[in-house]
């Protein structure tokens, strides 16, 4: 049935409203990021600046920058680049292979051994500090891009495999069926007939990953020390003083930080949207 012509406007002044909702603070951010420090407590508060002042992000994309901000930022984008990039590209070779077996291969204790991969996901991220701290230490990889990178797996693959291997499941073993009697390997069937069949939930699984390892924190904070490591999250977390916090100078490099995913989001939201909805049905 054709929702009717009050249902539809009652359905776009909704998504008006959430729109309005979710986009605000970005709004504030953007206009935080280029009013100057004397004007951002004013009182009544101004939604609009009288002038505006982009000295902030000159600091903190110009290598000298201002205090030495630009070069530290500039590093840290270098390093979060790294870190999430190798990650995504590590974690969804292992999720790939991996949630192809749970989702075709019948052996005992299948099902619990997916959901023990995903109980390690559900542990809050202080419980492991302190063992994920000892072992970098052992490994000589506390301030390291390839300690984060180590730390970041685990966060990420328990995650990508659970949505791959949901979605591996939607996709008809018939097809895979055919292309081997056809002469095709398992793996010639992997290669050749699942991973552009399930090309959306792999999408989908690839934007995740980069999202959590781009905005991971606390154990870039910990385990990190000097920009030799240092990731987005964490400079951006130091513009924050002991006695006063520019916030204009953090909501500059939110901004900067957020650009990344949104873009990749924006380019890929119909695969995204697909790929969730699609590896939600099963598993």
């Amino acid at each position: 049935m054709r929702p009717t012509r009050r249902q539809l406007i009652a359905l776009h002044v909704t998504a008006v409203v959430v729109a309005v909702l979710y986009l605000l603070p970005v709004f504030w951010t953007a206009i935080a990021s280029v009013t100057p420090a004397r004007s951002l407590l004013d009182r009544p508060l101004r939604w609009l600046p009288q002038e505006t002042d982009l000295t902030r992000y000159i600091a903190i994309l110009t290598p000298g920058g201002v205090n030495g901000v630009g070069g530290g930022f500039l590093e840290a984008i270098a390093n979060s680049l790294v870190v999430a990039s190798v990650t995504v590209a590590i974690a969804m070779v292992v999720s790939i292979f991996g949630a192809y077996a749970f989702a075709r291969l019948r052996f005992r204790g299948r099902r619990l051994t997916l959901l023990v991969f995903l109980g390690t996901y559900m542990l809050p991220q202080i419980a492991l500090l302190i063992p994920l701290y000892f072992i970098l230490n052992q490994l000589r990889l506390l301030d390291n891009r390839f300690g984060l990178i180590l730390v970041d797996l685990a966060l990420v693959v328990p995650f990508t495999l659970w949505i791959l291997s949901n979605y591996f499941l939607t996709v008809p073993e018939e097809l895979e069926d055919a292309a081997r009697v056809d002469g095709c390997t398992r793996m010639g069937a992997l290669w050749w007939v699942v991973l552009p069949t399930a090309r959306p939930g792999i999408i989908t699984a690839v934007m995740f990953a980069f999202f959590l390892a781009w905005d991971e924190f606390l154990y870039a904070l910990v385990f990190t020390s000097t920009y030799a490591a240092k990731t987005l999250p964490v400079a951006i977390a130091e513009f924050s003083g002991r006695y006063t916090t520019d916030f204009g100078l953090v909501a500059a490099g939110g901004l900067v930080a957020a650009l990344p995913p949104i873009l990749i989001a924006l380019a890929f939201q119909r695969n995204i949207v697909s790929g969730m909805s699609a590896g939600a049905i099963k598993g």
